[in-house]
């Protein structure tokens, strides 16, 4: 899908990238993260080539990015900015339906088109006429992502599109956009400086230190596997329980118990994060029902999966 080789690029004598190779794949979320400075900006905008490289090829299904116009590249590339980026002057719709409009799209298909991301971003039908200065933070990146997605580009690139929302929205339009995401298969480049975010949203977190990806790994693989001493200090020691929100209660398989009274109202979709915290909160076990059966949920429960990802990770 796309093929970094060798890139080199420099702003005046300072080196902002450094040879760098990264693959990525089709339907791929791939996270750079790392200190500010340290490349992860510069190598998204090299994909779409918002900065020209120095040094180094760049294919996009199979094609030298140089060798396409740069029009027709970015049609097949959405992208998503922290602060929206959204035009005052135009509603939600127009907002949305921009690049449409530009590529002389019917007006009922736009329509369509527009209807379509909003149910899908969980937004009424009735915000198309709002101006941007009537939605909230969440709203207004949520419409950010629906027009990244307006003309089904098969990558999008989000340079830090969530990181100034308030924590609480900040999760739900990641897990939002994570769903989204997976569900039209896109690919994904995504930069950010919070780790938790990259745990969330990664297939794979790339780490970026002076210009060079130091380690390439999954979100799991990294609980056992840090290469470098700057891995281990960036990460931070509370690294396996962020990892646990990639998961939830469903994914432990707990086997249905005979009914007891039901003590906690969490379901089988709660994250392990979530459902640990609860559990070193009782001195019993957590007892909840779903549709069917009753679950009774201890914290060795969780420690188990953890050391079997942990076993999983080192073979």
């Amino acid at each position: 899908m796309i093929k970094l080789s060798q890139i080199r690029k420099l702003y005046d004598t300072q080196e902002a990238l450094r040879n760098v190779d990264l693959q990525i794949e089709d339907g791929e979320c791939v996270v750079l993260i790392g200190p500010s400075g340290c490349g992860k900006s510069s190598l998204l905008k090299s994909i779409n080539r918002m900065i020209d490289i120095d040094a180094g090829t760049i294919t996009f299904f199979n094609q030298d990015i140089q060798s396409l116009p740069v029009e027709q590249l970015r049609r097949k590339i959405g992208y998503c900015i922290q602060g929206v980026g959204l035009f005052p002057h135009m509603n939600v719709k127009e907002n949305i339906a921009i690049l449409l409009r530009i590529l002389k799209w019917k007006e009922e298909d736009i329509e369509r088109r527009v209807d379509e991301l909003l149910l899908m971003s969980e937004l009424p039908l009735t915000y198309k006429t709002k101006k941007p200065h009537e939605l909230s933070g969440g709203e207004a990146q949520r419409v950010g992502v629906c027009r990244a997605l307006a003309t089904d580009p098969p990558v999008l690139l989000m340079d830090e599109p969530f990181g100034a929302l308030d924590p609480m929205t900040r999760e739900k339009i990641q897990i939002a956009f994570r769903d989204i995401a997976q569900k039209l298969h896109k690919t994904v480049v995504f930069v950010t400086h919070d780790i938790e975010e990259a745990i969330l949203l990664g297939d794979r977190i790339a780490l970026m230190n002076e210009g060079q990806i130091v380690q390439l790994s999954t979100p799991e693989a990294l609980i056992q596997d840090q290469k470098e001493n700057f891995t281990k200090n960036f990460i931070g020691q509370d690294y396996p329980l962020m990892v646990l929100k990639r998961f939830s209660v469903r994914d432990l398989k707990l086997k249905p118990i005979s009914n007891l009274n039901v003590t906690h109202r969490i379901d089988l979709d709660t994250n392990l994060k979530e459902a640990l915290a609860l559990c070193i909160k009782q001195t019993e076990a957590v007892i909840f029902k779903d549709e069917q059966n009753t679950y009774s949920l201890v914290y060795s429960d969780i420690f188990s999966f953890i050391r079997g990802m942990q076993d999983e990770t080192a073979h």
